[in-house]
């Protein structure tokens, strides 16, 4: 008899994924965000600067007791950043409220980077303008502004672990 499993041969079996918020504005945003990278087995990375202290008793609520296993590094900018991690253009997906392809468009590489901007600006133009060919949107209709900072970060983390081995930290709930 063949396993079911054994007959699944992903693209991806450990992707690397980072998720990147540019000078993020709302503590709960960010919490959320660590809780869903820590769920993922993402990095979070904070590029300052920030709208509130990481101190926040709000940014530990929303992570709940997640957050101290968060896997966080934090940059004083962009350009800290892109030295210290040095990512390859390939790898940058930017989303933008106006970002010319969906993220269901975004290519699906071992190593990526998921880059947000702040939740009442977006990304900055020069780091728009550096990555011109990388940017991304979650369709949304016109009835709202954006979709919630936290929300559009879970859509496109998991979509990019879409072709990855499937893994379920709580065993015989779900098969892959």
């Amino acid at each position: 008899m063949v396993d079911d499993d054994a007959l699944i041969e992903p693209k991806t079996s450990n992707p690397e994924r980072h998720v990147v918020l540019v000078a993020p504005e709302v503590h709960w945003n960010t919490g959320n965000v660590g809780r869903t990278c820590l769920g993922a087995n993402a990095t979070l990375h904070l590029v300052h600067p920030l709208g509130f202290s990481l101190d926040s008793r709000q940014v530990k609520r929303a992570g709940l007791d997640y957050w101290p296993r968060v896997d966080l590094v934090e940059w004083n900018d962009f350009d800290h950043f892109l030295t210290g991690m040095t990512p390859e253009p390939g790898e940058i997906c930017l989303f933008a409220k106006r970002g010319s392809r969906s993220y269901r468009q975004m290519p699906l590489k071992a190593r990526m980077f998921l880059i947000f901007g702040s939740e009442t600006r977006g990304l900055p133009d020069t780091v728009l303008q550096r990555y011109p060919d990388a940017h991304y949107h979650v369709p949304i209709t016109r009835d709202i502004r954006s979709l919630n900072l936290s929300t559009a970060v879970g859509i496109a983390l998991y979509e990019s672990l879409r072709d990855a081995s499937p893994r379920h930290g709580w065993p015989n709930i779900t098969k892959p």
